[in-house]
């Protein structure tokens, strides 16, 4: 068995991450669905997401689109109340150099973005979506590797402009000092969030009510700290509509 909640995770989160997963854990348990003791965050993100006997994990809305949808258990979505956006729905924020002079996404169509992965819904396909409605695509692209990385590129004058997921962007400003120098140009249509999976053969029911009242029994310094409000069911089909970039872009 394996479970793995290491989309958000920052050292900072960890201890409330962990405590979370405590009350998963044993609601799981008390509903007759085995659950490993602890999480596993260290291993590779598809070796979790594919593992024949995933507990629970989080992914991205592109991977379980492109690569998952058909062979895992679509458990349910957490809410973390993006402003701006329906429950359990996110978008990205493009953020630049506070003191940058521009002041539409057009005006960066010569710039330098950096992104945190090409399969990264937040991160690169919700910006190829808003900036193709724009009439261009980013020439110059850097790859970061997080939306962290991502962030802190740009506030040092490496990128000039990148795109992050929502609720990563209010951890950076809440946690790392650098955001200072950084400020929203734009945010993205809102498209359903990170969802919650499970192996195939999971009891989804029992899964789903375990998360649920686990989000329920946080204390309210962890629901803060985690930005937890609640799990919402969003189909499968919401997130396969959401378009991907074209191969090669």
């Amino acid at each position: 068995m394996i479970a793995s909640l290491m989309m958000y995770l920052r050292p900072e989160t960890a201890a409330a991450t962990a405590r979370y997963w405590a009350l998963i854990r044993d609601g799981l348990r008390a509903r007759g669905v085995a659950a490993p003791e602890g999480l596993d965050n260290a291993r590779e993100e598809f070796a979790v997401w594919k593992a024949l006997d995933l507990t629970l994990s989080q992914t991205c809305g592109m991977p379980y689109r492109l690569w998952l949808h058909d062979r895992v258990t679509l458990i349910g979505t957490p809410d973390f109340a993006v402003e701006g956006c329906p429950p359990g729905y996110y978008h990205s924020v493009f953020v630049v150099r506070a003191n940058d002079p521009r002041e539409t996404i057009s005006e960066f169509r010569a710039a330098r973005f950096t992104y945190n992965q090409t399969f990264s819904q937040s991160g690169y396909a919700a910006a190829y979506a808003h900036c193709s409605a724009e009439g261009f695509w980013f020439a110059d692209r850097s790859q970061s590797h997080g939306h962290r990385n991502s962030a802190k590129t740009v506030a040092e004058g490496r990128a000039d402009i990148a795109a992050l997921d929502g609720v990563s962007w209010r951890l950076i400003q809440r946690y790392d000092a650098f955001a200072g120098g950084l400020r929203v140009l734009e945010t993205t249509t809102p498209t359903p969030g990170l969802p919650y999976i499970a192996a195939s053969d999971t009891d989804r029911e029992a899964t789903f009510a375990a998360v649920r009242d686990a989000i329920a029994g946080l204390t309210p310094e962890d629901a803060a700290t985690l930005g937890l409000r609640g799990l919402v069911e969003i189909p499968k089909s919401a997130y396969l509509a959401v378009p991907s970039p074209p191969d090669g872009a």
